[in-house]
């Protein structure tokens, strides 16, 4: 046993990988409908490895936690900057109020027990998981006009009062929200519903991004038919079949053809017998008419398997501004191609003939390779969908958000910034929502966003709980155990005063309100539990405006509270 917690300790990235994947496989366990999920699973297991006294140094949690929050940031941006007209004022609002009541309770309690000015710092930042509010309170205090003596015992005790709250900051939080608050909210598996009609209502097709679902809906279809009509009896091209069909208002294609056992490129002088299949393709409104030009459906799976491809394309091109649909798709260069959607705004736009293109829309075509890569030159840009992440745009990113947030500005004696972290959420929503506007750059896929939200979250959790494990076992001796009992009332009232009032004042959406609620709170442990207890990243809108006001107004908070109790 001396050998392995060696090992550890001379290899704390060892400890690390240890903590994340035993609380995972705790976080699995269920009892019924219970479960404490992985997020608080990593920093209870953080908590009893952090026993053994291991040493975390380095920015690694500042590196996982600043990955998890632009992940955040990057997914629900384009959402978070349709609904600022609607809630984010409300949000605010809504920060405003909670925060105060934060800094009401626990000036409340240091004003009951008589705690001193560091105590009071201790436990405020440790009970609202706020770490910046130690840093702006102890220069509070060491402005005070008190003995260095004193300065000096009151700035000492700060850091253990904060460790001794701080643990159930964060883990009661997280119980609070993930698991009591949906049930005070209405019960988990209504609000489970009612998050995913919204994510419905803000995406229809939300759904798509689970690798388990296929849309049953194809736009673009392809159907073999054998050439039996008259009409073929002296043969016709392909060009003479095309505009015959366009005549009858089909708008189709042949983008094949079977001759006895050989297959052919559908050229437009490519002469059509009867006898024949042909493959003809188009929207499926058009390809489900009769056919009897043709002649009857076939099954030919060797003549119908071909690989074809679905690229969106942003319109950029003037020569394609203002045109209709029907007046895209009659250009020589649309020639086999189908529009299988519009996206503008981020919402899809009903295709119809008369549909205009406009300068900014994502038209998602189908078509043959070469054939959509001539069409993208005339149109605009070609997003091709990539397994693989643009790590240039995320490395900038987070780089720019970074340095903007650790940009801090004077108010009289108060620093007032957004931190790295914050910065880093704020890159997170306005790059994704850049990207949404301008798929041109910043590729992400879901798999990779998946990593960095969940081991981006759940290594910070284990860093925190691996930290603060040894203090606070000194801690509760040192400062006596009622310390840790007032902590867990000071984060618990605010946040039950929290649901209450998104639920019944503000009349949130329920998972928005458990986002706010962890937003105001700052704590991000909470909002990744949340997340996974509804399987949404939803409550990440009401985090984001929430996170940001309350990381400034708890600060201010914790600096007057210094002022009061001294």
């Amino acid at each position: 046993m001396d050998t392995f917690i060696d090992i550890l300790r001379q290899y704390p990235a060892i400890a690390l990988f240890l903590t994340v994947g035993t609380g995972f496989l705790i976080g699995k366990i269920r009892y019924r409908s219970f479960s404490i999920g992985s997020v608080t699973a990593v920093l209870l297991t953080g908590v009893l490895v952090g026993q053994l006294r291991i040493s975390m140094s380095g920015p690694m949690k500042t590196v996982f936690f600043m990955m998890f929050l632009f992940s955040i940031g990057y997914s629900v941006g384009p959402q978070f900057f349709r609904s600022l007209r609607g809630a984010g004022l409300k949000q605010v609002l809504f920060a405003v109020i909670m925060s105060s009541s934060c800094f009401g309770v626990t000036l409340l309690i240091a004003l009951l027990l008589s705690y001193s000015p560091g105590e009071t710092v201790g436990l405020f930042s440790g009970s609202q998981t706020c770490s910046a509010l130690m840093g702006v309170g102890g220069d509070a205090i060491s402005r005070l006009p008190l003995a260095d003596a004193i300065k000096d015992r009151e700035l000492s005790i700060i850091p253990v009062c904060y460790a001794v709250t701080y643990i159930y900051g964060t883990l009661g939080t997280v119980i609070i929200l993930a698991n009591f608050g949906p049930k005070l909210l209405g019960g988990l598996e209504k609000i489970r519903r009612q998050t995913k009609e919204l994510e419905a209502k803000l995406d229809e097709n939300s759904w798509e991004s689970d690798p388990a679902c296929v849309n049953a809906l194809r736009v673009a279809a392809y159907r073999a038919y054998r050439v039996e009509n008259e009409f073929f009896k002296d043969g016709k091209t392909v060009k003479e079949t095309e505009a015959e069909l366009k005549s009858q208002g089909l708008p189709l294609y042949v983008d094949r053809i079977k001759s006895g056992k050989r297959i052919y490129a559908a050229n437009a002088d490519r002469i059509i017998h009867k006898g024949d299949t042909a493959v003809l393709c188009g929207r499926r409104e058009y390809i489900v008419q009769d056919h009897g030009l043709i002649g009857p459906e076939v099954s030919d799976e060797k003549l119908l398997s071909y690989p074809l491809e679905k690229i969106p394309v942003l319109v950029t091109k003037r020569s394609v501004t203002g045109k209709t649909a029907s007046a895209l798709s009659g250009q020589r260069y649309m020639h086999g191609i189908i529009i299988n959607s519009i996206t503008r705004h981020g919402s899809n736009v009903e295709i119809s003939d008369d549909t205009t293109i406009e300068k900014g829309d994502v038209l998602l075509l189908t078509g043959h390779h070469s054939r959509l890569k001539s069409a993208a030159v005339h149109i605009g840009h070609m997003d091709r969908p990539t397994t693989s992440s643009d790590l240039m745009f995320v490395g900038l990113a987070i780089f720019i958000g970074g340095v903007i947030g650790a940009v801090t500005i004077m108010f009289g004696d108060i620093p007032v910034s957004f931190g790295t972290s914050g910065g880093a959420l704020i890159a997170g929503l306005v790059f994704g929502w850049l990207r949404s506007k301008r798929p041109t750059f910043g590729h992400i896929p879901d798999s990779a966003l998946w990593i960095m939200n969940n081991l981006g979250l759940n290594v910070f959790v284990a860093v925190i709980g691996i930290e603060a494990a040894p203090s606070f076992i000194s801690g509760i001796k040192e400062v006596g155990p009622m310390l840790l009992v007032v902590g867990a009332i000071g984060t618990s009232l605010p946040l039950l005063f929290g649901l209450w009032l998104g639920h019944k004042i503000f009349k949130f959406h329920p998972a928005i309100t458990l986002g706010c609620c962890a937003g105001t709170r700052t704590c991000t442990a909470a909002l990744g539990a949340v997340q996974e207890t509804l399987g949404s990243s939803l409550p990440a809108m009401g985090y984001t405006i929430t996170y940001a006001v309350s990381n400034i107004l708890l600060v201010i908070w914790g600096m007057i509270a210094v002022l009061i109790v001294s």
